[in-house]
């Protein structure tokens, strides 16, 4: 079967996909073999692919992929979130464009059209997911408001609530306006913002004085309730006692002392806002002063701003300091940058708002979550990130986990008319909860508590909130595998704890800290092992990746141009665990070209014919190879240890680039037109598919499609390279791959004395070699001739007058080109590195005659300074003899 000249990914990846799914390659049972079992951090139905998706996920796929060739039991569970805020939105807009409004529908109505959006739009990051090659179980594929699931949140809920960790208050919580919701401290994003600084004169009540206040939100003047001084504030001692009126509502108010004032902020006075700001509000607390809210939920003025009713916030600023530099109240306008908090979902600027909210306590559940991770049991991969995570830890506060929205699980509690409200998960367990209050002693008789019911049944309503999408998320792990409906089933027993998350480290208390404190609470034991933290895709200006700012690529664009493989190694070559990925597209036109390097030393090893009467004569160079493999994949195999996959990946493509494409198949190879003896083509087609196996987590598609090549023989439907076993490192021979990198050396620089002296390479010259070392060169003569063209080598044993010399080692090469050697030349470069191996010699000296180096280094250490120290006196009494016959 010939094989095409290219490597072609478009006639590739769609075929071998669909035959892995239709041979079940990815699916997973629970069986008797070790599980390997991975949870996708999953995407939210809002989403289509972008690069931090690719990176994560290409992760996983390798993670997944070699897991399933080593024989464990590799599961890897997919699924999307409903994502409750960026879900809502997308379907009110729909709406709107359909000139329907929320407002205007029922919840029942709301929520057909949201499970309609959802049906259409929500799978199709999954399906990306398949061009990239992610080897999900798609047979286990959840949502997290599918049935089970949500019974799971409802059930959490109740579980958390009996213990008294879920409460009911009203709290100063961030307000989304334009999701019109409150959202968790982790879903604001903080933002330097040019603002102006309002200088405001209130009119001192019964005096001809005033005072002047700092603000950047002069639209909130209307909800004052008090200025505040430093006690110690020399400058405002005057006011003590006094009151102020509020500029244009002419509202009266006190001045308060307070030492949380910082003197040489503004003015060093402050307005206190306790309905628009926490600080105010703790502030307000303490000096039981009454709170004035004037915002509306979308962020509007309402009747107790007394003016600019109905204007949006940002409106009424602008208004505001107008009216106020109207009636003299506007003292000066400062530039002014500061820190604002923005939705995460929306990007509308945050409102500190009190607002009735449910709240989860999080002190106790926090502490084995953070023992979990100080002793080891949960690795957070790069370390840096346990200081992060202990901070936030020691320092948790209760979380916010209702949301005023309708797409999301429905808070079970519910109300009657009198303002009573109880937990249950159904309207009939609750009409039972309310008639335990009605009737706690159980009096009632049977006649009693069944007309009780009904009257209660006709006006009780359930609390119209939804819990935070993060509160069904925290349960993942669990849920995927129906660890609530079935506690102890054969999937959860199986595949709980999880091996390996990867996941972006700004989710690392929101979800991952989360899911380990879920994991405690409803299994008694850790979701996961190691928590793998890939860093931000960034540009190659050091810019995130964002829509916004048009500098993140297409990704199913830069598959259909590098091909899947292309792009999956362009992703890992730059990915330090932790660390941001600084992305150019230059790296997928790197995995392409490497896609293309294997796919050519293929179709060279397939093009060679075979001559069974000659002899091998390459034995030297396949015992090599074997050892440089070997050698290779021990390192590879420590880089996947410590997750390392960017040098994992290196660390393979510099062994197949370089030692097997550059150097091996050019040592073995046969000369133009002539066949190759049978040892020597079955030790390469033998490397090749240890190589393939190799690849295959990284580049699944094109080792796939070479598995398959008559080549390598007829392959069973289930001879797969997907399940192929992943190579074992065997023995490597250290003296072995020592020689060899002599040898290769001996080659390099006979090639650059060709090239600095403009010889043809077809031009054979001759080598003469004075050995002082041990290694045999008789051994590795074959490859010099054939890789140098060398067309003779003399042991000498002393130095050759005239000729080209150069040094290895302790060992000196000679090259006679039958052409006068310049003497002065040749004296000035043996100087020159006479100077370096002195200075080098010197400092290796020092370090070997500092006694603290020599007692704390490593013997090994030690021994490899004094390895330097020979290595170097030797050269440096070759070259002292060279320079004396030149003379």
């Amino acid at each position: 079967m010939s094989i095409s000249t290219k490597y072609d990914p478009a006639a590739t990846e769609d075929k071998w996909y669909s035959y892995w799914l239709s041979k079940k390659f990815f699916h997973s049972e629970p069986d008797e073999r070790e599980p390997y079992t991975i949870v996708i951090p999953p995407p939210n139905v809002t989403g289509v692919l972008h690069m931090g998706h690719m990176l994560n996920n290409t992760i996983q796929d390798v993670l997944i992929r070699k897991a399933r060739m080593q024989g464990k039991n590799a599961c890897w569970v997919p699924g999307t979130d409903h994502a409750s805020i960026a879900t809502e939105a997308k379907v009110v807009a729909m709406l709107k464009e359909r000139g329907i409004n929320k407002a205007d529908i029922s919840r029942e109505e709301f929520l057909k059209y949201a499970w309609e959006w959802k049906e259409k739009y929500g799978g199709i990051i999954l399906e990306q997911l398949k061009k990239l090659g992610a080897s999900c179980d798609w047979d286990r594929t959840r949502f997290t408001m599918e049935d089970d699931l949500s019974d799971a949140v409802i059930d959490s809920f109740i579980h958390l609530y009996r213990k008294g960790w879920i409460y009911r208050g009203i709290r100063m919580v961030n307000w989304d306006p334009a999701g019109k919701t409150a959202v968790s401290d982790e879903e604001v994003i903080r933002k330097e913002v040019n603002q102006k600084l309002y200088y405001i004169k209130y009119t001192v009540s019964g005096a001809e004085d005033f005072i002047t206040i700092a603000t950047t939100r002069p639209e909130t003047i209307m909800a004052d309730v008090a200025i505040c001084i430093n006690p110690n504030d020399e400058r405002y001692t005057h006011l003590k006692g006094k009151k102020v009126f509020v500029p244009l509502i002419n509202r009266e108010i006190p001045v308060i002392e307070d030492e949380y004032v910082t003197m040489d902020f503004g003015t060093g006075c402050l307005k206190v806002t306790p309905a628009h700001d926490l600080n105010d509000y703790e502030l307000g607390v303490k000096h039981k002063l009454p709170v004035i809210d004037i915002l509306n939920d979308d962020g509007t003025l309402n009747e107790l701003a007394v003016i600019l009713v109905g204007e949006d916030r940002f409106i009424a600023r602008k208004k505001i300091a107008k009216l106020l530099d109207e009636a003299g109240h506007l003292d000066k306008v400062e530039d002014y940058k500061s820190q604002v908090g923005f939705s995460e979902r929306t990007d509308a600027a945050i409102e500190p708002k009190l607002s009735m909210q449910w709240f989860c306590k999080m002190d106790q559940m926090a502490k084995p979550a953070l023992e979990d991770v100080l002793n080891g049991d949960v690795k957070l991969i790069p370390e840096k990130f346990v200081n992060t995570y202990r901070h936030w830890m020691e320092n948790v506060r209760d979380w916010n986990i209702s949301r005023q929205l309708w797409w999301g699980q429905q808070i079970p509690a519910w109300y009657d008319n009198q303002g009573n409200w109880v937990v249950a998960k159904t309207k009939e367990e609750a009409l039972d909860e309310f008639l335990k209050l009605k009737d706690p002693d159980g009096a009632f008789t049977a006649e009693e508590k069944a007309g009780c019911k009904n009257q209660l049944a006709a006006f009780i309503k359930q609390d119209p909130d939804v819990m935070d999408t993060w509160f069904s998320s925290w349960l993942w792990p669990i849920s995927v595998f129906d660890g609530f409906k079935n506690p102890d089933n054969k999937d959860i027993n199986y595949y709980y704890p999880t091996n390996d998350l990867v996941t972006a480290p700004e989710i690392l208390f929101f979800w991952v800290a989360r899911m380990i404190m879920a994991g405690h609470e409803f299994r008694g034991q850790k979701p996961f092992t190691n928590v793998y933290l890939t860093g931000i895709v960034r540009d190659k200006l050091g810019r995130k990746m964002s829509k916004s700012l048009g500098n993140s690529p297409d990704p199913i664009g830069l598959i259909e141009k590098y091909g899947a493989d292309g792009v999956r190694v362009g992703m890992l070559l730059c990915s330090p665990a932790g660390n941001d990925l600084m992305f150019d597209e230059s790296y997928c036109e790197q995995g392409r070209n490497f896609a293309n390097k294997v796919w050519n030393a293929f179709r060279l090893v397939k093009g060679w014919e075979v001559d069974d009467n000659l002899e091998n004569p390459n034995q030297q160079a396949i015992l090599w190879f074997e050892s440089r493999f070997n050698e290779a994949l021990a390192e590879i195999e420590d880089n996947f240890k410590q997750y390392r996959l960017s040098e994992a990946l290196m660390a393979t493509y510099k062994l197949v680039w370089d030692d097997f494409c550059a150097w091996y198949l050019e040592m073995v190879k046969p000369a133009y037109q002539h066949p190759v003896d049978a040892g020597t083509l079955k030790a390469a087609v033998a490397f090749f598919e240890k190589i393939l196996t190799l690849l295959h987590p990284f580049m699944p598609f094109l080792t796939e499609e070479l598995w398959h090549d008559e080549l390598f023989g007829a392959r069973g439907e289930m001879d797969c390279c997907i399940v192929a076993s992943y190579p074992v490192a065997g023995a490597a021979d250290a003296a072995l791959l020592k020689d060899v990198e002599v040898i290769k050396t001996l080659v390099a620089e006979i090639r650059n004395v060709r090239n600095s002296r403009q010889i043809s390479p077809k031009e054979a010259l001759p080598l003469a070699i004075k050995v002082n070392s041990a290694l045999d060169y008789e051994k590795w003569l074959n490859i010099v001739f054939k890789l140098a063209n060398i067309s003779e080598v003399e042991l000498v044993n002393d130095k050759i007058a005239g000729a080209v010399s150069f040094m290895i080692g302790n060992d000196e090469f000679f090259i006679h080109l039958n052409e006068a050697v310049d003497v002065d030349a040749e004296r000035t470069r043996l100087n020159a590195e006479l100077v370096y191996l002195q200075g080098f010699l010197k400092s290796v000296n020092a370090k070997l005659g500092n006694e603290r180096f020599v007692q704390n280094a490593k013997p090994e250490v030690i021994q490899n300074e004094r390895n330097k120290q020979a290595d170097a006196e030797g050269k440096i009494k070759i070259i002292e003899e060279s320079l004396a016959a030149l003379s």
